[in-house]
């Protein structure tokens, strides 16, 4: 009796580990796998649907394009500032999506924790130090490239630096509000927030940049005095947040970390800018491709941000493992993404054809092939790099949000100005 009550505990024992057999524990994955991958795409395309709004801001450039047009540096620094802006939003992004998810930043502007506002102040800081790498940085490149003279540095140096801070006056509540917002209604920050944020951002920080181009330009001697005093309370506000937190640890390590990231991308964005000219030339005054820049590089940055954003989310919680061969794990996500980011490049090349009018039936095939072979240059890079960024940062110790973001949307911005000069040149 005791030998066929054993018999059939083995038995029961037998069926257990079959029904729990790889096979299955594969069915039950993929299942997952699917609905995460549904769910990644159905979030992204609302988000990138957002980018959009880039073709409003590459509207503005072809629109004032002989504003941008009066100095060879003024089209080199758009990118740059854009580039800059993107890296301080980035980091602002990662920051308050793995917060909200850990518990340690509140969905809410008053009664915060004492991280959040520590993070804003950081915030000012960085602004005002990335104008000013950007700045010199974008000096020594025209000074090279075109011989400059010297004294267009302070017409620089002013100009990006108004830029960045009627840009943080106007982003950065906008960021927030959206992060708290979407956390709120059970929509996941990683997925959305910067994809939304980014694209809002692109449009309003080429509306101030246009503004401070038009203060100079239109305006004279009332228009630089507007533009010093936008400067100056920018540099007091920054001053004073490192003053108030000189002892504090996070807002150090924030600094730290952000700093290297700063220096590394003001290098970058010149570099985008640069190619942005040579484009420029291969391409002459064609609308349609100013029109849908600003939201190609939003996309980009979007997908490599979706990527990266919740990679280092599941870093920091433990369900993913540091190491490049964790990726197969992380497939749903960037399939997902990815998806997304196809169907909205295909939606640019419609939209510049529409808005523009009057083109013909065979630019717009050529638009459309154009774009696509954009995509999947760019898209491949960045996601690749975003992913790696995550790892190494994390293995190292560091804060994977403080350079995950900022890294890959100024990247972001270089890969894909240089995935079009490549499309451009193998279609022709």
């Amino acid at each position: 009796m005791v030998t066929k009550m054993r018999a059939a505990s083995l038995s029961f024992r037998s069926f257990r580990r079959k029904i729990s057999s790889p096979l299955t524990s594969q069915r039950t994955f993929s299942f997952s796998n699917v609905k995460t991958l549904w769910k990644t795409f159905n979030q992204s395309l609302s988000a990138f649907v957002m980018n959009l709004l880039g073709l409003v801001a590459g509207g503005l450039v072809a629109f004032y394009f002989g504003l941008f047009s009066k100095e060879p540096w003024i089209i080199l620094l758009y990118p740059a500032i854009l580039s800059s802006r993107g890296v301080i939003g980035g980091l602002l992004c990662g920051r308050l999506s793995t917060g909200l998810h850990l518990g340690v930043i509140y969905p809410k502007f008053v009664g915060n924790t004492r991280r959040f506002y520590s993070l804003i102040q950081a915030l000012i800081v960085l602004a005002f130090l990335s104008a000013f790498f950007t700045s010199l940085v974008a000096f020594l490149f025209t000074y090279v490239l075109w011989g400059v003279s010297p004294a267009a540095f302070t017409s620089i140096l002013f100009f990006v630096v108004a830029t960045m801070a009627l840009s943080i006056l106007l982003v950065s509540p906008l960021t927030i509000g959206i992060s708290f917002l979407s956390f709120k209604t059970g929509l996941d920050p990683d997925v959305v927030l910067y994809p939304i944020q980014s694209s809002t951002a692109d449009v309003l920080v080429t509306f101030c940049y246009v503004s401070v181009l038009t203060l100079f330009f239109s305006y004279g001697f009332l228009g630089w005095m507007v533009i010093l005093a936008i400067c100056f309370v920018f540099a007091l506000l920054a001053i004073y947040s490192m003053v108030k937190n000189f002892s504090d640890l996070s807002f150090a390590k924030t600094l730290r970390e952000a700093f290297f990231v700063i220096v590394l991308v003001s290098l970058i964005v010149n570099v985008t800018g640069s190619v942005l000219g040579q484009i420029r030339r291969i391409i002459g005054n064609v609308p349609e491709i100013y029109v849908v820049y600003p939201a190609l590089n939003s996309t980009i940055g979007d997908l490599g941000a979706v990527v990266g954003s919740t990679a280092t989310t599941k870093l920091a919680l433990g369900t993913l493992d540091s190491s490049f061969l964790s990726i197969k794990g992380h497939v749903a996500e960037i399939i997902g993404s990815w998806a997304a980011s196809v169907i909205m490049f295909s939606a640019f090349s419609v939209f510049a054809v529409v808005v523009q009018g009057g083109v013909p039936p065979f630019f717009s095939t050529y638009l459309l092939s154009l774009l696509l072979l954009t995509n999947v240059i760019a898209a491949f890079c960045m996601i690749l790099i975003s992913y790696a960024v995550g790892i190494i940062t994390f293995q190292k110790g560091l804060d994977p949000d403080n350079f995950v973001i900022p890294i890959e949307s100024s990247l972001a911005d270089t890969m894909t100005t240089l995935a079009l000069l490549i499309a451009l040149t193998l279609i022709g």
